[in-house]
């Protein structure tokens, strides 16, 4: 065999294994987005969260609600997302829709105690009750 033809195979065997791989990589791109799309009602959860005063349940508004969750990759690092979200005149926020799993949840309320948690949601709608007390006194 001449060396101009072993330097045909060779670029003919390095091509169809870069065209291999290109090919696996738009698999692996493409699939997540399949899966998504057919998935879309059962992957994602309806958040609620409804925050109310300790002593007499009565409602927070202005609450500053913040929803902070990391959401996986392939490839790459996983992407941590925070929503910042402020409660209604009823003390009520709905979160736009999250990936099931684990999440961190915090509310800040000026004059109430600082409230942060984390929670492992997997239905598809669902409501969370906080109840923020007041602050110790400081003399």
């Amino acid at each position: 065999m001449s060396a101009s033809n072993r330097m045909k195979n060779i670029s003919v065997i390095l091509f169809s294994v870069a065209l291999l791989f290109s090919l696996v990589l738009q698999a692996q791109y493409k699939s997540p987005d399949t899966k998504a799309k057919s998935d879309s009602g059962s992957n994602t959860v309806h958040l609620t969260i409804v925050v109310t005063t300790a002593e007499d349940k009565k409602p927070v508004d202005s609450a500053s609600v913040y929803v902070k969750y990391v959401q996986g990759r392939l490839i790459g690092k996983d992407k941590k997302i925070e929503m910042n979200l402020k409660t209604n005149m009823s003390g009520v926020v709905h979160v736009p829709e999250i990936p099931r799993g684990k999440f961190l949840v915090q509310v800040i309320a000026p004059g109430w105690k600082t409230f942060g948690e984390y929670y492992e949601v997997e239905q598809a709608e669902q409501t969370i009750n906080i109840e923020l007390a007041r602050p110790p006194k400081w003399y």
